[in-house]
């Protein structure tokens, strides 16, 4: 079986998590709405033991997590539910980047044909944006930015501080989409004027179908968001539907050893990479983002006159590797992440993306430098 290099689309569950997951879906089977027995009561708590788990990593309140079923939906819930206070408000301007998931962008473009201006700000040939062009985009009627943490297919960590930083003075609310980022880096995470994050389980070693809203207040003032869907009244109106207790503890578990872990984790990840990049000084090829810049658990890297398609058949039988995002729209076309950054097209053609973790197997690089030196 090939050694699994794609942890950036999804990772594997965690041996802890996976437990937890199966004791609450057969032995705790209790829906947490139900107030009248012992069952419900303790999936109720299971359920505020994980917002406390999850909050606790980017040092919010437990009443600010909302669970949802992935940093999509998070994100849209974001985008789509502050447009109503955005029109009541007079706000229809709002700043974003070239390099976001499509999670982000086909919200946004949405709004963009609904009477919404969007101002994107492209990064720079490195993956990265600077914080000053937010400075210059803001205007009065600013009502949102959103800027992803981390770039899924570079692993670029983006200037998130320093952008929050120029926002202070602005009424406009911040968001960042966390999905590559929670758990990984924590600091940034726990600026308080970020006022909206997305999360992801299935990122973090958790289970698939369940992810969070990081909704912190103003003060004593919520963010104004409109739900997009209605019946039920949980997650305080946001995000109607019986809870997935199973889910939600797996999430409140992987982000409690994220943060009790992180360090080690992301050394590593920066063992492997330090022997992936050594060996690949063997054989012609880019590398796509400032590294310095970078997480150590991906990399975007292109083998100059082969055609990625190529290089992942070629090594299927070895590692298990992609070209791109896995959750990007239904027709595939050259990334719009490496795009915006002004690689040449030759260039993407030719790029793979591989991502690990401190789970991944050892890679015989050799094995797979030769095979890589055949097709050129």
């Amino acid at each position: 079986m090939s050694i699994y290099l794609d942890c950036n689309a999804t990772t594997p569950i965690g041996p802890a998590v996976e437990k937890e997951v199966i004791k609450y879906l057969g032995e705790e089977f209790g829906n947490a709405g139900s107030r009248t027995h012992d069952y419900g009561v303790r999936a109720k708590q299971a359920v505020q033991n994980a917002r406390d788990r999850i909050a606790e990593v980017v040092k919010a309140d437990r009443d600010e997590i909302i669970f949802t079923s992935g940093a999509t939906e998070s994100n849209n819930i974001v985008i789509l539910g502050l447009a109503e206070y955005g029109k009541e408000s007079g706000k229809k301007h709002i700043i974003s980047t070239e390099i976001e998931h499509k999670a982000v962008l086909e919200p946004l473009e949405y709004l963009s044909k609904n009477g919404f201006q969007i101002t994107f700000i492209p990064p720079d040939n490195a993956g990265l944006v600077r914080p000053e062009k937010f400075q210059k985009a803001l205007r009065d009627d600013t009502l949102l930015v959103s800027v992803m943490h981390v770039n899924n297919e570079t692993g670029v960590i983006q200037p998130i501080t320093e952008i929050a930083e120029r926002l202070r003075n602005h009424t406009a609310y911040f968001h960042v989409d966390a999905a590559q980022g929670f758990g990984k880096n924590l600091k940034t995470l726990q600026n308080p004027h970020i006022d909206l994050i997305s999360i992801s389980g299935h990122k973090i070693y958790g289970p698939k179908g369940i992810g969070a809203l990081v909704t912190r207040r103003r003060g004593y003032k919520r963010v104004p968001l409109k739900p997009l869907m209605y019946g039920g009244g949980q997650e305080r109106g946001l995000r109607p539907g019986t809870l997935p207790v199973h889910l939600i503890v797996g999430l409140g578990h992987a982000a409690e050893c994220a943060k009790k872990n992180y360090e080690l984790w992301f050394h590593t990840c920066k063992i492997f990479k330090d022997k992936l990049l050594k060996s690949l000084d063997r054989v012609d090829h880019i590398i796509n983002g400032n590294q310095e810049m970078a997480l150590p658990n991906v990399l975007s890297v292109a083998f100059p006159g082969v055609d990625s398609e190529a290089v992942i058949v070629a090594l299927k039988d070895k590692i298990a590797i992609s070209n791109g995002s896995a959750c990007t729209s239904q027709t595939y076309g050259p990334s719009h992440v490496l795009k915006a950054m002004n690689v040449d097209d030759s260039v993407i053609q030719s790029t793979v993306r591989l991502s690990w973790c401190h789970m991944t197997e050892d890679v015989d690089w050799d094995e797979i430098v030769t095979i890589i030196k055949s097709l050129i």
